[in-house]
């Protein structure tokens, strides 16, 4: 009995520090608890990634001797009893170069072994590693690649954002015509469309016609003209700027206009009609505010699902984005590449999650954590 009190009272010593923070800064710690839950999150996210690279036939070191056993065979081989001698010497010289290569890139330990390692370097470092296949720093290669896909994933969500808005509340106001009728069929209709057929679709369509690239991006860099290379970026990105668009418009304006009518429907809104306050600020100053709150609520998860469509967009017209590196690290089972990109989507995605929760308390003072 006096070890159960005993514990009990050392759970509330170190127990109350932590309350009495919360109590004092309720928005402060329910951030801090979200950002501890993202690092464990993102701590087996990258656990889960190295166990299935494991898991997967094969790795780096045997596609690298592949090719290079193919490169050897496609230059010649020696004719006679002197291809015999030669094939056994160059498969025990492979065998050695491949126990070599194992042990240089830590690919003879047990994977849990790697992936702490990995971490201590991280963490510890700031060192993402070396890419396996290009021998060149990780930080680099992303670093080169964040600024293309964080550029156009939020082209794309302000487009969506804006019309998704301007059109829900216009055709809320409009329910139950002919004109809502046919926007609502055709938002259903991209919404449902299969995103890499409408891809492929307007690639096809900048091929027959010209009158677009069928890359998305410029053939020179941007310090040798910027003025000219914003004009051609915006060429270049209009038609897969239109497919994220179209993808993503339906659902987003949908959920608005629907929002919306329930908002208008609302006792608070009679009210307010009853007091003869104009229309337009019904639906601008009153309803509009309380559609923010689901908005805000599923914009991370637009955020993901853009950057995940991304993927499809940057292989069809040659987007030199994160997604497209992803794609080649993983074909080439390149873990510290894999790894270091999965790792930054998922932050980027637990981040735009906390500051769609903070947002939310910012724009409803109903909402208020760590209070009851």
């Amino acid at each position: 009995m006096n070890t159960s009190l005993f514990c009990r009272r050392l759970l509330v010593t170190i127990q109350s520090p932590f309350i009495k923070f919360r109590k004092k800064t309720p928005l402060l710690s329910f951030v801090v608890g979200r950002l501890i839950t993202m690092f464990f999150l993102l701590f087996l996210l990258g656990f889960a990634l190295f166990g299935l690279m494991e898991l997967a036939p094969g790795d780096i070191v045997d596609q690298m001797m592949t090719q290079q056993l193919l490169s050897s065979a496609q230059g010649g081989a020696p004719s006679g009893g002197v291809q015999g001698g030669g094939s056994t010497s160059q498969d025990n010289f492979t065998q050695v170069q491949m126990e070599q290569l194992h042990r240089e890139f830590g690919l003879d330990q047990p994977f849990y072994i790697q992936y702490f390692k990995w971490l201590q370097r991280v963490v510890f470092h700031g060192d993402l590693g070396t890419s396996l296949i290009s021998r060149a720093p990780v930080g680099f290669l992303l670093g080169s690649r964040i600024w293309n896909s964080l550029l156009i994933n939020l082209i794309s969500l302000v487009f969506i954002t804006f019309f998704s808005f301007l059109l829900g509340i216009y055709f809320a106001s409009k329910a139950g015509t002919r004109t809502d009728t046919a926007v609502t069929f055709f938002a259903l209709f991209f919404h449902a469309f299969p995103g890499i057929l409408l891809l492929i679709l307007l690639q096809l369509f900048a091929s027959l016609t010209g009158l677009f690239p069928v890359t998305a991006y410029p053939d020179f860099p941007f310090s040798e003209a910027p003025l000219q290379f914003t004009f051609s970026y915006a060429h270049h990105i209009f038609l897969p700027l239109l497919a994220s668009f179209l993808g993503g418009i339906g659902g987003t304006m949908r959920m608005i206009r629907a929002t919306m009518l329930d908002q208008m429907g609302m006792p608070y809104i009679l009210a307010i009609r009853a007091r003869g306050i104009s229309e337009k600020k019904v639906y601008l100053h009153h309803a509009f505010r309380n559609t923010l709150n689901p908005y805000i609520t599923g914009s991370a998860n637009l955020l993901a699902s853009l950057f995940n469509g991304s993927l499809v967009l940057e292989i069809i017209f040659a987007y030199p984005g994160l997604g497209r590196l992803m794609y080649e690290a993983v074909l080439q089972e390149d873990i510290n590449l894999v790894l270091a990109n999965s790792m930054f989507i998922s932050a980027l995605v637990l981040v735009g999650m906390v500051i769609s929760d903070i947002l939310l308390a910012v724009v409803d003072p109903r909402i208020r954590y760590g209070k009851e």
